[in-house]
């Protein structure tokens, strides 16, 4: 993910970008939840949360 920093550039603004970058593509949750082994039930069930989230975020989306 490269991030263009110009020599006049600023570096705390190329850091606020790649972290909203990082964020975005939920890599920094992705390497969290690498870091220990999980149990496939646990799996299932964090999925299984996980998209009622995303259902009932789209539900709100979509209602008004």
């Amino acid at each position: 993910m490269p991030i263009e920093v110009r020599v006049t550039g600023d570096i705390e603004k190329a850091l606020r970008i790649l972290k909203k970058k990082v964020q975005r593509d939920g890599l920094h949750r992705e390497l969290k939840r690498r870091k220990f082994f999980e149990k496939p039930s646990v799996k299932k069930k964090r999925k299984r949360a996980e998209a009622k989230r995303r259902k009932l975020k789209s539900m709100r989306r979509n209602s008004f």
